[in-house]
């Protein structure tokens, strides 16, 4: 099961193909909480925001 973030913690996605480093941001807004579709507005490192959908290779580091 995928732990919840919250408003503030960061999404880090890890590369899944060789020499892409990996994906960074901050939540901005949890979707779905109480929904089968958890998904999370992210502001990434490069300064883009989109919807994310966690799989299983993003974790979680707290705020």
């Amino acid at each position: 099961m995928y732990d919840t973030a919250s408003v503030g913690d960061r999404i880090v996605v890890e590369a899944t193909i060789v020499d892409h480093g990996r994906r960074q941001g901050e939540v901005l807004e949890v979707l779905g909480r109480d929904t089968e579709q958890l998904r999370y507005r992210v502001r990434w490192s490069d300064g883009s925001e989109s919807l994310f959908i966690p799989g299983p290779d993003a974790h979680i580091q707290r705020a």
